[in-house]
């Protein structure tokens, strides 16, 4: 992994992204903390399949239902 400021990666973003490309993981850092990261990008493998998550996830009954309370607060009752 490489860290870079921000001052650094805009005068040497072509070398940078060079590193991306070869799978090096760039971290920009604004005063020494990070906040950026540049990575290669690849494109998606296929289509997105939902279902992954069947029979592990339960919505209880009432998911849909908003407490009175929270009802409330967002004026969707009357006082």
């Amino acid at each position: 992994m490489v860290t870079s400021s921000i001052d650094e990666a805009q005068s040497q973003l072509v070398q940078l992204i060079g590193l991306a490309e070869r799978g090096e993981e760039i971290v920009i850092a604004r005063e020494g903390k990070p906040v950026a990261r540049l990575v290669a990008y690849r494109e998606a493998v296929g289509p997105r399949q939902g279902g992954q998550w069947r029979g592990q996830v339960r919505m209880a009954p009432d998911f849909d239902q908003l407490p009175p309370q929270l009802a409330e607060v967002f004026g969707l009752t009357a006082r």
